[in-house]
């Protein structure tokens, strides 16, 4: 079978995300848009069931798109109920249903010479194998949090951790709290952490480690991941007309689970002074106490700027009773918001922020300061390097109930947005925004890094 579909191939390459989740599934659309910019043909794949609810845009329909099942058609991940019955049928419908689509694109015409496949769906390199494809293993979190699970995962990193501190090759010196949630709270969300480590259990037999990091990013991690695999530091995967503008038709990620109330909010920041706007968004998935949401709404009243705030629907309830009435001359309230033209509007003076990875690369690239109030996962790590590291923003700290408080949230805001420290935050965002364009740039780091990888395409 092997040889058969090897006298097939041409430089087509399936892109494999997990499903559902918006910070893996727009990276990796992204860059097969700079695959296809560069001659490769690329197929999107996502479940039977997603395929329903989510929206693909692709003005240029250069990028195909085909299913595969996760056991659960009809409903996705509600119908299974739970994480570890979710991701135990994945793996065994998904391993079968992609060999099907792999011989199925074979038998039309259009064979494939590699899959890229999500960290989180380790088993898409077996079947992959069994093909003869070229793999690439995409890792859409901070090259420092991979190296943090890499370490987990071979128990080079003890847990429970006992000591204060965490150092390991390529990093700053850690507090546990500073570590992701999945360590520092030992024993919380089991099938997560099962996820985890999975992801490391096959990576030695990749061709390729992709990260969505780029070289002046984590300097001293790539290098030493590098050492280990052949890395490629292939970011930041943001459309192009927001970093380098060479792909003219990428204007926006292309897929959407929520509607953007667009119009309303360039609406309101065109009518604000510019750097007076505080912009808060939580991400697509973190869920926040109402003690919590009110401190942040009695924070951001105090701090006296405009703030435009994305509060999901399922989290409106959560708002104090009569905030809105009392906040109508400040505040815009959206349920959901395009967050990359958010970011670039010259209203926007500072982005309050959970610190997912994807959240701090796009403030980044478009030069805005950030809060980070981290909740969960690799958060507490992000936040870590926008303060300590990278130097374009700050944290707002938790108490011992794991609460930030509203004078916090106050003192952070009217730091960043006016105070001494505010004043270096933001030039160091502007560096790091011209850092990140280049490495994307013609000759920049990371493209040179998919010009690598594309040359291995064509000789497949």
């Amino acid at each position: 079978m092997e040889e058969e579909y090897k006298s097939k191939k041409d430089a087509h390459v399936l892109i494999l995300p997990f499903p559902g989740l918006l910070g893996h599934m727009n990276p990796m659309l992204q860059l097969a848009r700079r695959l296809v910019s560069k001659g490769i043909k690329a197929t999107l794949v996502t479940t039977i069931f997603l395929s329903k609810s989510v929206t693909l845009s692709d003005p240029t329909g250069s990028i195909c798109l085909e299913t595969i099942s996760d056991g659960f058609d009809q409903g996705g991940f509600a119908q299974a109920g739970s994480d570890e019955i979710y991701l135990s049928t994945f793996t065994s419908v998904g391993s079968q249903s992609l060999a099907n689509l792999i011989k199925k694109l074979g038998e039309t015409g259009q064979p494939l010479v590699a899959i890229i496949y999500d960290a989180f769906l380790p088993w898409a390199l077996d079947v992959a194998k069994q093909f003869g494809l070229l793999t690439a293993v995409f890792f859409t979190q901070s090259c420092a949090v991979n190296s943090i699970y890499y370490h987990m995962s071979k128990g080079l990193l003890k847990l429970p951790i006992e000591e204060p501190n965490v150092s390991l090759p390529g990093l700053p010196v850690l507090k546990v709290s500073e570590l992701p949630s999945l360590l520092y709270h030992y024993g919380s969300f089991p099938a997560l952490f099962d996820m985890v480590v999975a992801q490391f259990s096959n990576i030695d037999e990749a061709d390729w480690v992709l990260v969505n990091s780029f070289h002046h990013l984590e300097k001293e991690v790539i290098d030493w991941m590098s050492g280990i695999w052949k890395l490629g530091a292939i970011g930041p995967t943001i459309p192009s007309m927001f970093l380098d503008k060479r792909l003219e038709n990428n204007k926006d990620y292309g897929i959407g689970l929520f509607k953007p109330d667009t119009r309303t909010c360039m609406n309101w920041l065109n009518s604000k002074p510019n750097g007076s706007v505080v912009y808060v968004s939580f991400g697509s998935l973190a869920v926040l106490g109402a003690e919590q949401m009110a401190e942040i709404a009695w924070g951001l009243k105090a701090s006296n700027c405009y703030f435009l705030w994305v509060v999901r629907e399922s989290e409106e309830p959560k708002l104090p009773e009569n905030f809105k009435e009392e906040i109508r001359e400040k505040c815009l309230i959206v349920g959901w918001c395009n967050q990359l033209e958010v970011l670039e509007h010259a209203s926007l003076g500072c982005f309050f922020t959970h610190c997912g990875h994807n959240s701090v690369i796009e403030a980044m690239c478009l030069g805005v300061p950030m809060l980070g109030m981290p909740q969960v996962h690799d958060q507490a790590t992000n936040a870590k390097y926008v303060e300590d590291v990278w130097g374009i923003g700050i944290r707002a700290l938790a108490d011992e109930k794991g609460i930030v408080g509203r004078e916090i949230i106050k003192e952070c805001i009217n730091e960043v947005m006016e105070g001494e420290k505010g004043k270096e935050i933001k030039k160091n965002a502007i560096k790091w925004k011209n850092l990140a364009r280049e490495a994307v740039d013609q000759g920049g780091s990371s493209d040179q890094k998919i010009d690598d990888f594309v040359a291995q395409l064509l000789c497949a």
